[in-house]
């Protein structure tokens, strides 16, 4: 352990004495002065075991190696799999929202569970309502509504019963996979 202080200063040395050189270097071998940062950042990570244990006789030259190494990788990807390199456009984006045809069927979907819940008795009702809805403990429905927790329990789970018997199983439209939040609660 007294050797430590002194293989942390030989890497601190190191590190202050290649950092700027290095990432010039590797910011002419890859054309980007940023990605040429995160190379050399991997290439100190990768060297600094081999260079605190001394087990390196020209530390210099292996990061160097290292870096360039992981450069010439890089490179290698680009290749594989190239990516624009120009500023991101959100007009050409995918849409996270979803299309025409998913809000009208999560539409359909939620008026024929609104219409299955208006079915159900009152007490059921009102329980699935207080769990799903306001997301309530089945101790708290019973504390609110002044019934006992088996009692909510049991009206929560003829509820689900009756639901599943009031809706179809499949959606009404079956050319897309497309799971609603409607369709979701409905399966409960």
């Amino acid at each position: 352990m007294p050797d430590e202080p002194e293989n942390r200063r030989d890497f601190a040395s190191l590190y202050h004495a290649t950092v700027e050189p290095l990432r010039r270097y590797l910011a002419r071998l890859l054309g980007d002065a940023s990605e040429a940062e995160d190379v050399a950042h991997d290439a100190y990570l990768r060297v600094h075991p081999t260079i605190s244990g001394q087990r390196a006789e020209k530390p210099e030259a292996l990061l160097y190696t290292t870096a360039r190494r992981l450069a010439l990788n890089r490179l290698k990807r680009r290749r594989i799999a190239p990516f624009v390199s120009g500023a991101w456009e959100p007009e050409t984006a995918a849409s996270p929202a979803p299309g025409v045809v998913q809000q009208v069927m999560a539409r359909e979907e939620l008026q024929q569970l609104e219409q299955a819940i208006g079915q159900l008795p009152e007490g059921c009702r009102t329980v699935l309502l207080l769990r799903k809805v306001e997301l309530l403990s089945h101790q708290e429905i019973a504390d609110r509504l002044g019934i006992a927790v088996s009692t909510v329990e049991k009206q929560h789970a003829r509820a689900l019963r009756l639901l599943r018997a009031l809706l179809p199983i499949e959606p009404a439209h079956t050319s897309t996979n497309v799971a609603t939040p409607a369709a979701k609660e409905a399966r409960l």
